[in-house]
């Protein structure tokens, strides 16, 4: 019910997505493209859901994690991606005040998890690394669970903070968003009120969202750095550190353009630019998450050549496998 409630503040009662582009041929390129994507980031994510899952070897806490990230992309994009594809192919482009700050509260809720569950890998890591013959005893079961539980919680509880602050302003006209979708950034340019309170809020919920736990992502890799520099044969060291390419990748893309949409001056914004970088990180990295970790990770490539494996034995006739043997 809280859109409703915001919804009666604000003389607007819907607004319009402007998104990239006006010309009809290339909003049916675009269409095309982000179909592809929006796709192969159901496939690729849903892929590593189902292999974590099915394969043993993959029930560590590890792969626990990457599961709930892989659902966060998945969920993520579809937050976002079938009102942006829809929108390329129509004449009309709004979406309805209580309906933008669902989208809003939905989308930072999934976001701010993210941020707090990368964080929580960077531990997985730093544990699995500087207390290899503890780390089972440490990443017990119901930690686990805890820490995913508690990322999930702080997405939830500071998504409602940033949305509140946010929708409870009067938007009184114009109603026109140069955006693909409701972003904080987009929709203040709106208000018909002062910001600054907001800008104010902003600001702390990105510091303990954002740089807190980019903090503790930075520390856990120092520790682990260190851990990897005092292995003594070159093997050992390039093993360690292969665990966590992958992890430091993503986070480098996810946090390099989360970072520039909300931690930089609200005079700064610029709609153009602004909606690569958050095209950039919502759609991009979602796509490219299952990729990184599946093109990176002997694990994961080892399931999905078990899985085509055991597909291809059920497809051999008995009679022809018992021949081969």
């Amino acid at each position: 019910n809280f859109p409703v409630i915001w919804a009666n503040q604000s003389s607007v009662t819907e607004f319009i997505l402007l998104g990239f582009s006006s010309q009809p041929q290339m909003q049916k390129l675009l269409f095309a493209i982000f179909l592809t994507m929006y796709l192969m980031t159901l496939l690729g994510n849903g892929l590593i859901i189902i292999l974590i899952r099915t394969d043993s070897r993959l029930h560590t806490p590890m792969y626990f994690f990457l599961a709930n990230l892989s659902f966060l992309d998945i969920s993520y994009s579809t937050t976002i991606g079938p009102q942006m594809l829809l929108h390329l192919l129509s004449q009309r482009k709004t979406i309805s005040f209580a309906g933008c700050a669902t989208q809003m509260y939905v989308f930072l809720s999934l976001g701010i998890t993210e941020c707090v569950l990368y964080a929580v890998m960077a531990y997985d890591r730093y544990a699995a690394i500087c207390h290899p013959l503890r780390y089972t005893l440490i990443m017990s079961r119901p930690l686990c669970l805890k820490m995913a539980a508690g990322s999930w919680a702080c997405g939830f509880f500071f998504a409602m903070m940033h949305t509140g602050f946010t929708m409870q302003l009067p938007y009184c006209g114009p109603n026109e968003i140069n955006h693909f979708f409701c972003e904080v950034p987009a929709i203040l340019e709106l208000a018909c009120a002062d910001t600054r309170v907001n800008e104010l809020v902003d600001f702390v919920v990105g510091v303990i969202v954002l740089m807190i736990p980019l903090s503790f992502i930075v520390v856990s890799y120092a520790f682990v750095l260190a851990a990897i520099l005092s292995i003594r044969s070159a093997e050992g060291k390039f093993k360690a550190f292969s665990t966590c390419t992958s992890h430091i990748t993503v986070v480098t893309l996810f946090y390099g353009a989360a970072m520039f949409i909300y931690k930089r001056p609200a005079s700064s914004y610029e709609p153009e630019r602004d909606k690569k970088f958050s095209l950039f990180y919502n759609v991009v990295t979602a796509l490219l998450n299952p990729f990184i970790y599946s093109l990176r990770n002997n694990d994961v490539k080892g399931a999905l050549v078990k899985k085509r494996i055991e597909k291809c034995t059920l497809n051999i006739p008995s009679h022809a496998f018992i021949s081969m043997l």
